[in-house]
């Protein structure tokens, strides 16, 4: 039934981008997967998987579009587990597969507002690396190609002015099941535009949810790489957010947001609901060696902190990047994301080369490293090999990972 599915949308989509009305794109990722486990892991496994995110817009005469994103998915091997944890996997011969709506909304456009509604992103903030104020989406930079979900919503845009935006927003809650709306995001934004310089303010209130359906700090725990998002208030929680951008010859950029969520602040210090990053970018040899470094401040209970929406456990984090580009077809890039509480950090080296126009190949590779690692003294870090027992879904094996290499053919159409 899903692949008759998958089918339909195909068809209908080719169709319809015959017409001067519809336009259809996308990427088709072909990826290998080799990796080093560490617990309970296999000592080498592999994965194979097939990606297509196919992406359509279609105009509504002169004020509107409507757009829209389709992932489909292919996957054996080590990918499998991940995919079949979902519970959306119909199975062939020697492989499991999704189909998964991305993205599904529409705009509006007036001569000074613009209207967004539907399964869209929203995405505030001005970091690059950590990203705290995207709060909605948030990103983890040791999964940079991960495509960042979106969010069922609307969002009025007005223009008062040039380089002057006003945002007025509203999410549905996290729980879906939620049949009064208790936990859903409302807000607004404002962003101003210099030469040189962009300033973005946000104010974001999560509605109260009744004292029954709050679930207990003590169940904040990850499970098989799933959490419970943001524990919920009878009070609502608010979300005040602050990001700063400048180009001063060094890139400079500000990114911040703090979390006040009255049932889990009582009695806590006032760091623990901040997330705040800053961090610099500079170019070197005309532009072919760029360097990027970007700090991260986690409380313990803000927007980026683990069971509270986000995925860090610790405290102080620090990622530091070189790219080079040897000519217009090929760069490699170096980072290392590292945490100062636990002496953790993980080095991700990539290789990006265009074969022909529409088509690159990416070789990547991420080594865990920890003191347990080098002493094996059992302090485990939460990016090493093998995280610590809190960090580990509730089984009881505990996985982990030495090393991984993933080459990937990506073709864009």
């Amino acid at each position: 039934m899903k692949n008759k599915f998958a089918l339909l949308i195909f068809s209908l989509l080719i169709v319809n981008s015959l017409s001067a009305q519809m336009t259809v794109s996308g990427i088709l990722d072909t990826s290998l997967a080799m990796n080093a486990g560490a617990g309970d892991a296999p000592e080498f496994s592999l994965g194979f998987e097939e990606y297509a995110n196919l992406r359509f817009q279609a105009k509504m005469r002169e004020r509107g579009t409507i757009y829209g994103a389709f992932n489909f998915i292919a996957v054996s091997g080590s990918y499998a587990a991940g995919l079949a944890s979902t519970g959306i996997n119909p199975s062939g011969e020697n492989y499991i597969a999704a189909i998964e709506l991305e993205r599904l909304y529409f705009k509006l456009r007036g001569e000074h507002t613009d209207f967004d509604g539907g399964l869209m992103r929203l995405p505030f903030g001005y970091g690059q690396v950590w990203g705290p104020s995207d709060f909605l989406n948030p990103r983890n930079p040791l999964k940079p190609d991960a495509r960042l979900r979106g969010i069922l919503g609307a969002a009025l845009t007005w223009y008062p002015v040039d380089d002057l935006k006003l945002l007025m927003f509203y999410a549905a809650p996290r729980d879906v099941f939620s049949l009064e709306g208790e936990g859903s995001f409302v807000g607004l934004s404002m962003d101003k535009h210099w030469n040189k310089a962009n300033l973005q303010v946000l104010y974001s209130y999560e509605t109260p949810i009744c004292g029954s359906e709050i679930p207990s700090v003590e169940n904040e725990m990850p499970v098989n790489d799933l959490q419970i998002p943001n524990i919920g208030s009878e009070y609502g929680i608010h979300r005040i957010g602050l990001s700063v951008k400048a180009d001063i010859e060094v890139g400079l950029v500000m990114d911040a947001i703090y979390t006040y969520n009255h049932e889990t602040m009582q009695d806590t210090d006032f760091f623990d609901g901040l997330s705040f990053s800053a961090g610099a970018d500079y170019s070197f040899l005309g532009g072919d060696l760029i360097v990027l470094a970007e700090y991260l401040y986690n409380g313990n209970k803000s927007a980026t902190a683990l069971g509270f929406g986000g995925n860090f456990s610790n405290n102080h984090y620090l990622s530091a990047s070189l790219t080079y580009r040897f000519n217009d077809f090929t760069n490699m890039s170096a980072a290392l994301i590292s945490c100062f509480d636990d002496i953790s950090f993980t080095p991700v080296i990539s290789l990006n080369h265009d074969l022909f126009q529409g088509a690159t190949l990416t070789i990547s590779a991420q080594v865990p490293m920890d003191r347990d690692l080098f002493h094996g003294d059992g302090n485990r870090g939460e990016l090493g090999p093998l995280p610590p027992d809190s960090l580990q879904p509730r089984l009881p094996e505990r996985y982990g990972s030495y090393f991984n290499c993933t080459a990937r053919l990506r073709l864009r159409f």
